[in-house]
């Protein structure tokens, strides 16, 4: 991609979920992140109904009469967004790529965390750490993000989730609201690098996927190609048996996938490429 038609679909991208952020996400993101904790702010007298885990000793012995502290809830947060970048994500039958759905998403919670002040962060993974962008703050940030995300070449094709959950354990030691956007087609079992970054940190999962995958057409024979294995055969969609199996193994891992998040209490939410990720967002932010 030429550095022209590059920046225009940064510009294109920006419009849109700059937009998309300013209209519909303004309240919701703020409610649905609370941020890092509780900050100090002050010391007052101490008064009936306190809590005397509160009391400052210190000032305390030096007035006298007993003294609290006072918190006020940490609004700032840093938000990582954990994005995948290995070859079954350029796939797409109906819309767009699933890459560029996550390209969109991802650009779309980035304009929604810098109107509350957030630092963003960014990790490309495939089976291995592809790319580390720290956190910053600010709309040139997210343009940088923006193109990197537009024009990224990743070294490997395959996919390994524990790897860039693990990663972010180790990068970010303060507790952080963290994005996993991908379509989990991960051979290995992530559940447990899951499971301690979740002690740690907020984490979200973004699952992108095409109705293809979902659902094969019966539209006779039909050539496939696995992008992260490179193996490739034709299947006869025509067979109803084929496609009632087929189904069966997209129920089965769906369910898989929703337990493995619903067991390590991780919001969880499914987007089709053909479909309105708008919404979906909306109702996580809602169920927050």
């Amino acid at each position: 991609m030429d550095t022209e038609e590059l920046l225009k679909k940064v510009r294109r991208i920006e419009i849109k979920t700059r937009g998309l952020s300013n209209n519909m996400f303004a309240g919701q993101y703020h409610s649905a992140f609370k941020g890092r904790g509780m900050a100090f702010s002050e010391v007052r007298e101490y008064q009936y109904g306190d809590d005397v885990r509160d009391i400052d000793w210190n000032v305390t012995a030096r007035f006298h009469r007993p003294y609290v502290k006072v918190f006020e809830e940490e609004r700032e947060l840093t938000v990582m967004l954990l994005i995948d970048v290995s070859g079954s994500l350029f796939f797409g039958t109906r819309g767009q790529q699933k890459t560029e759905m996550a390209t969109e998403i991802a650009a779309t919670l980035a304009f929604s965390a810098i109107q509350n002040n957030d630092k963003i962060g960014v990790i490309f993974f495939s089976d291995k750490i592809e790319r580390y962008i720290p956190p910053k703050k600010g709309r040139r940030h997210i343009l940088y993000i923006i193109r990197e995300m537009l024009d990224f070449k990743a070294d490997s094709v395959r996919t390994d989730v524990a790897v860039a959950l693990e990663y972010l354990g180790t990068m970010q030691k303060r507790r952080c609201t963290a994005f996993v956007l991908s379509d989990f087609y991960d051979r290995k079992d992530f559940e447990k690098p899951l499971q301690v970054c979740r002690s740690k940190h907020d984490v979200v999962g973004i699952q992108l996927y095409d109705p293809l995958q979902k659902a094969l057409p019966d539209v006779g024979l039909l050539r496939i190609h696995d992008a992260e294995t490179g193996y490739e055969q034709y299947i006869d969609t025509s067979s109803k048996a084929l496609r009632r199996a087929h189904q069966r193994y997209w129920q089965e891992r769906e369910e898989k996938l929703q337990q493995t998040f619903i067991r390590n209490n991780v919001d969880y939410v499914s987007v089709a490429t053909d479909g309105d990720f708008v919404k979906a967002l909306r109702q996580m932010f809602a169920m927050r």
